[in-house]
This record gives structure tokens, sequence and C-alpha cells, in this order.
């Protein structure tokens, strides 16, 4: 078991070091150029690409991993407590009734973007982009009202 536990410590240590390198091959790694934006020029950092690659692939190994691990844990619940299992499944189901309902409510309509040419501006990307938001928004709402109901219920115990 301690060999797992150490494991997981490199593998974090060397996910943050190469975070904390691209970010920093980002924000002073130059630029290729600039952009004029309403009389203004605005520098294009040279490494935006790895920059979007490195969060496509933190987020793609969060959804992973979570999704491994709701698995295994409704799994052990399953065999131990039903009742508890099928509790901890339908907070699983209202969480993903809550993508769909985002990804329902967002937009595939082109969103203008001064200065840019491209296609991710439409279509799924749109979509995607504001779906995210939603959920975001959502979940940051959420958050604060969790804790604002801890604080209330943990001074009410005492």
């Amino acid at each position: 078991m301690q060999n797992y536990k150490k494991i997981s410590k490199y593998t974090l240590w060397c996910l943050m070091a190469l975070g904390v390198i691209v970010s920093i091959m980002f924000y002073v790694g130059g630029s290729e150029g600039s952009l004029e934006v309403a009389g203004d020029f605005l520098d294009i950092p040279k490494f935006t690409n790895l920059f979007l690659f490195w969060n496509y692939i933190l987020v793609a190994a969060v959804i992973c991993l979570t999704l491994c691990v709701v698995c295994v844990e409704f799994g052990k619940t399953f065999k131990a407590d039903r009742k508890k299992a099928v509790s901890q499944l339908c907070v699983v189901l209202a969480f993903v009734a809550l993508i769909v309902i985002c990804w329902l409510i967002a937009s595939p309509e082109e969103v203008k973007i001064i200065g840019y040419e491209g296609t991710d501006n439409v279509g799924f990307m749109a979509r995607l982009s504001d779906a995210s938001l939603y959920l975001t928004y959502i979940l940051t709402c959420g958050t604060i009202c969790a804790m604002i109901w801890g604080i209330i219920h943990t001074k009410r115990l005492k």
C-alpha cells in the first residue's frame, strides 16, 4: 500500500510541475505577433495551443478519474448497503440531468469575437462553451449555498 501512495504522490508532483512549466511558457514565452482590435494592438502568445491542449488533457483526466471513482464506490456501496447505493445513484443521475439541461439551453449560434475568423465559435463548440458556462455558474452558486447552509447548520447544532 505504501508504494501506491508514493506513486500517487510523485504523479501529482509531476503533473503540477508540468502545469507550472506550461503556464510559464504561455505567460512569458513571447508572442507570435500582434492583432489589431478596435485600434489597440494585442500580443498573441506563442504557446497558446500548448496551454489549451494541456487544459484539455487535465479536464479529460479529471472526468475519467471521477467516473472511475464513482463506479468503484457505487459497486462497493451496493454490496454493503443497497439503499445508500441507490441514493448515491440518484445524486449522480441528478448531476447528469443538470449537464443535459445545460446542454439543451445552450445556443449553437455563432459567437461574435472581435478579430477571430475561425470556425470554432459556431455549432458544437459554441454550444459546448455555453453549456460549460451555465454549468459553472450553477455549480458555483450551489457551492456558495452549501457553504452558507453548512455554516448555519453547524452554528445551530452548537
